[in-house]
């Protein structure tokens, strides 16, 4: 039995494609499945969409934007209380933005059918346009926390911080184990999760996946090396469409998500160096929009810029939790 989670905000469209894509996917799949979405609040008509044409799927309405993982563990803790013997074999996050390729959910099952020590396995996932996106990962070092995703990646996007972590020295095309995989298609053994606990709540968004896949493997493995990434299942992935929605909540909440993991794996000291460098760079970047303002360069553009990186530098000035 294979249960099949979504969270999804605002993306009516393509929640609605994916449904789709997941339903001819398994048609012919040798495991029963069942579909869990959770609402997170969308003001879309996703609700509506999934009464009239997706009576099967079974829908949670969360009232409110709970963010990736507290909305997935709405539905875990619901797959938790069901008796044991009525609990799911397999688990799959699933983000509303994806659309499975022909039978690659059914090769992931397959994958942890077959090979027992692992804990969880990915997809390769692609762009919209049928690019490989990078998805293979590992465990950031501290020096990965300043360069990946920082103006410092953008001036020097090689860096060796940033490459190792993305795995570029390894071959794309290849099954392989790594530490992490990006959480927009992820299929879990259910039988992890009570030894492993839920995905941590302090996350909102980003980072949560890296921390949980990291108890997963703890929880099942003695080597900390059981998570796979399955290139021959394919899984389109257009990335960002919900968080696009509202890009300055996007920059903090990867920001505070990158602090939370830095404070929790390394330490207060490094999470303070990490928050100032944070907090600079972006103060470097509302500089910048402000010289291309006063040039008249694209004023609306910059004006945007500015109130976004405001909102930014606020959250994450020292003592702020709004």
């Amino acid at each position: 039995m294979l249960t099949i989670i979504i969270v999804t905000w605002n993306v009516r469209d393509l929640l609605r494609a994916c449904l789709q894509q997941v339903a001819a996917g398994l048609a012919a799949a040798p495991f029963g499945y069942e579909v869990l979405v959770v609402d997170n609040g969308s003001h879309d008509g996703t609700p509506a969409l999934l009464r009239t044409e997706f009576p099967q799927v079974d829908l949670i309405e969360a009232g409110a934007n709970l963010g990736f993982a507290a909305g997935n563990n709405l539905a875990l803790r619901r797959l938790l209380a069901r008796p044991v013997a009525a609990q799911p074999r397999y688990v799959l996050l699933l983000n509303p933005d994806t659309a499975p390729q022909a039978d690659a959910l059914q090769q992931l099952v397959a994958a942890l059918e077959e090979h027992p020590a692992w804990v969880a396995v990915g997809p390769q996932l692609v762009y919209g346009d049928g690019t490989h996106q990078p998805s293979r990962r590992r465990f950031p070092s501290p020096a990965t926390l300043f360069w990946e995703s920082t103006p410092l990646d953008r001036f020097w996007p090689r860096n060796p911080w940033a490459q190792r972590y993305r795995c570029v020295d390894r071959p794309a095309d290849q099954v392989q184990l790594v530490d992490w995989l990006v959480g927009a298609a992820l299929l879990v053994r259910m039988a992890a999760l009570p030894q492993a606990g839920l995905l941590d709540e302090r996350f909102f968004m980003y980072s949560e996946e890296m921390e949980w896949q990291a108890r997963l493997q703890a929880a099942w493995s003695t080597h900390n090396t059981a998570i796979a990434y399955l290139p021959t299942a394919v899984v389109l992935h257009y990335e960002g469409r919900s968080s696009d929605q509202a890009s300055a909540a996007r920059q903090i909440n990867f920001s505070r998500s990158k602090l939370q993991l830095a404070r929790m794996w390394y330490g207060w000291r490094l999470e303070r160096l990490l928050r100032s460098y944070l907090w600079a760079s972006f103060a470097l970047e509302l500089a910048s929009e402000w010289l291309k303002l006063c040039v008249g360069h694209r004023p609306q553009l910059r004006q945007q810029r500015i109130a976004e990186y405001r909102k930014v530098l606020r959250a994450l000035a020292p003592g702020y939790t709004k």
